[in-house]
C-alpha cells in the first residue's frame, strides 16, 4: 500500500462504525480486525521470515522507516504523537490485577510500542505500530482506530 492508500484506509476507519462483536471484515486486517469500540488494520506486511541476522535487521529498519513516513503525515494532521510503551500494558494484563481493555491488551502481546494520536474531530484514538508475534514471524505495520482510551 502506498502512504496515500494507508491514509485513506485510516480516514475510512475513523469515519466507520465499529463492529458490534469481535471479528469484522476489514480487508487486509491482522488477527481480529476489530471489536466493540475499535478497528485494527494491517497496512503493510513483510515478505516472511528472514532467518535472522542481517536480513532481519534490515527488515526491521525498513518497517521503522515505513512507520515513520506514515507517522509524519499523521503528525501533520494531529500534531506530535505520544509514544506509548506496550510492554507494561502486556505485563499488567498478564498479572491479572487490572483489566486492560481491548484493543490495548492484545496489542501489548505483539507490539512493543505505538505512536498514538487523539483525532479530536472524530473523537477517536489512532495508534500506529509494528507487530511481530515471534522471531520467525513477519513484521506488520498496524493501525488501530478506537474510542477506548489508552490505559
Amino acid at each position: 500500500m502506498t502512504i496515500a492508500q494507508q491514509l485513506a484506509t485510516i480516514d475510512r476507519l475513523c469515519a466507520e462504525d465499529f463492529p458490534t462483536g469481535h471479528g469484522g471484515s476489514v480487508a487486509g486486517s491482522y488477527g481480529g480486525p476489530g471489536g466493540p469500540g475499535f478497528h485494527v488494520v494491517e497496512l503493510e506486511r513483510s515478505g516472511g521470515s528472514t532467518g535472522g541476522g542481517q536480513g532481519e535487521q534490515e527488515e526491521a529498519e525498513q518497517f521503522e522507516a515505513l512507520r515513520e513516513a506514515l507517522a509524519q503525515r499523521l503528525a501533520d494532521r494531529w500534531g506530535k504523537p505520544d509514544w506509548m510503551s506496550l510492554d507494561g500494558v502486556f505485563l499488567r494484563a498478564q498479572q491479572g490485577d487490572e483489566r486492560i481493555p481491548e484493543p490495548w491488551a492484545s496489542l501489548g502481546a505483539h507490539m512493543r510500542n505505538a505512536q498514538v494520536w487523539r483525532a479530536e474531530e472524530v473523537g477517536r484514538w489512532v495508534a500506529l505500530g509494528i507487530s511481530r508475534l515471534g522471531e520467525d514471524q513477519e513484521f506488520r505495520l498496524l493501525a488501530v482506530i478506537t474510542e477506548i482510551d489508552p490505559p
